[in-house]
């Protein structure tokens, strides 16, 4: 018998949340969301300059913040 599940063959189980370095336009922050969770990076920076028109403070903080947080992806 073949207990193979589909997820445990997937080639992206050690991919981390990290900023994208080679698309990125300010830190790199939303290209790197949008390549974690595979989304449009048009897409995303949109989402994030639309969230930061209707809530300016909490979206700017949490942009600050991530951009400190969140480590830089190696090139490969």
């Amino acid at each position: 018998m073949n207990y193979d599940r589909e997820y445990s063959r997937a080639k992206d189980v050690h991919k981390s949340l990290s900023k994208d370095q080679q698309y990125k336009k300010l830190t790199g922050l939303c290209a790197g969301i949008a390549k974690h969770y595979d989304l449009p990076r048009l897409g995303v920076r949109i989402a994030a300059i639309a969230s930061l028109i209707v809530f300016p403070v909490p979206t700017g903080v949490a942009y600050i913040v991530a951009s400190v947080l969140l480590p830089s992806s190696r090139s490969y």
